[in-house]
């Protein structure tokens, strides 16, 4: 077992001779939540790519929880225990609420396709314990109510709940989010940070997000590291990175 559940050791990756990210460093420690910010086209993207198996790096490596995963495929690296959400929200956008959670626990099903298949008995005893855990789940997101609907009638905040429930349900170590609070409404950017808060307590969750909105970052991560064309620009406690000149200058210019 490791002191951090997620360190990156010189990480990085380049298209051609353009080097996206290079020589990442992060050290998460289990249960915290950790920013990654910088500007527009800073790799921040990149970098949960990079965890996620969609891109393989060129250069370094990166271990969950001591173990590391390189050259695994995206399924296997969810499986080992690392999710995520997106900028843009990808839900099965036709499914109802609560399939699309059920979606997620695949990889957890004790049930096998022969057991599916022959509607074994086996069959039916998992499918129901699978529903009971996603409406609990569901009920974590005060989405319960809503569990019949179609994914896309759902309001924008709550489409962005449900995709963390749907994350959550494929049982991580690691939650990666990807700019969560965008395009939020201030009202729903600070339920928002609460909910981030239950997800990592009552989860016991280590959460990694990339986020536009400072006021979400400076109420919620204990630690940032800062992306500028690739490169760390700064990393260190949330108070000491925001009055780092040098990130002040990225954000805003000379």
């Amino acid at each position: 077992m490791s002191e951090y559940m997620l360190e990156t050791r010189s990480l990085g990756i380049s298209f051609g001779g353009l080097k996206a990210a290079q020589d990442i460093n992060l050290k998460i420690k289990k249960n915290q939540l950790y920013g990654l910010i910088g500007p527009n086209g800073a790799g921040k993207t990149t970098v949960f790519n990079l965890l996620t198996g969609v891109y393989r790096p060129t250069t370094g490596t990166f271990l969950l929880d001591g173990e590391e995963l390189v050259g695994k495929t995206p399924a296997e690296i969810n499986k080992k225990g690392i999710a995520r959400t997106f900028q843009n929200i990808r839900l099965f956008s036709n499914m109802s609420v609560i399939d699309n959670v059920l979606v997620g626990m695949g990889n957890s099903s004790k049930c096998n396709i022969f057991q599916s298949i022959f509607r074994l008995p086996k069959h039916f005893s998992t499918e129901k314990q699978m529903r009971s855990a996603a409406r609990e789940l569901l009920r974590v997101f005060g989405l319960d109510e809503e569990r019949r609907t179609v994914a896309s009638n759902l309001p924008y905040g709550s489409q962005r709940r449900l995709e963390m429930a749907r994350a959550l349900a494929t049982n991580p170590k690691l939650l990666l989010l990807d700019e969560p609070a965008a395009g939020m409404n201030p009202q729903e950017t600070a339920e928002l940070t609460e909910t981030i808060r239950r997800i990592r307590d009552e989860f016991d969750m280590t959460v990694l997000l990339i986020e536009h909105d400072m006021s979400l970052v400076s109420g919620l991560c204990d630690e940032l590291t800062v992306l500028n064309f690739g490169t760390t620009l700064a990393h260190g406690t949330t108070e000491e990175v925001l009055r780092h000149p040098d990130v002040i200058k990225a954000y805003l210019g000379e």
